[in-house]
């Protein structure tokens, strides 16, 4: 049984400097059927994004992009979160194939159309679907069995040297 301690939850979601004493750190091997679904954040699908910007600020995040009016993307040390403004009904998890933590492209990275197929044989069905005929920018949706929209959102080309 897996059990987590409230210490080792907030260092899971936020970071943390160092864990208690009492507790130990153990290294998790990714399964042979990990996949790389890219630099991860959570999408927040807010009412009011000023007091929203202000809130998170509170808790340390800053403003890392943007355009302030609909959508506002805060960084803290080791988070990420969009703020989103009358732009989507649900909060989201969003995965960035082909981006760095500070939305730097990659030189090699799994591809979302890879992705897709990959997924597709493992049984999973999708909201949306990525048009496996193209090269460039391009994203699906996925929903978990408890309602979370699964969003995995490519901004940069396919890698070359990387399968069509």
């Amino acid at each position: 049984m897996l059990r987590f301690t409230m210490t080792m939850l907030l260092c899971v979601l936020g970071g943390c400097a160092a864990m208690p004493a009492t507790q130990s750190a153990t290294t998790v091997e990714a399964p042979e059927d990990s996949m790389q679904l890219g630099n991860f954040s959570v999408s927040l699908a807010v009412k009011d994004l000023d007091a929203s910007r202000a809130f998170y600020e509170a808790l340390g995040f800053r403003v890392f992009g943007g355009d302030a009016r609909t959508y506002l993307i805060m960084q803290n040390e080791t988070s990420t979160i969009g703020l989103f403004q009358d732009m989507f009904d649900r909060n989201i998890l969003t995965f960035n194939p082909g981006w760095d933590r500070a939305a730097n492209p990659l030189p090699t990275f799994e591809d979302a159309r890879d992705l897709q197929r990959t997924l597709k044989d493992r049984g999973l069905t999708f909201s949306t679907e990525a048009d496996e005929s193209t090269t460039g920018p391009t994203s699906f949706i996925l929903v978990d069995p408890d309602g979370n929209p699964i969003l995995i959102d490519q901004h940069v080309p396919r890698p070359s040297g990387t399968r069509n």
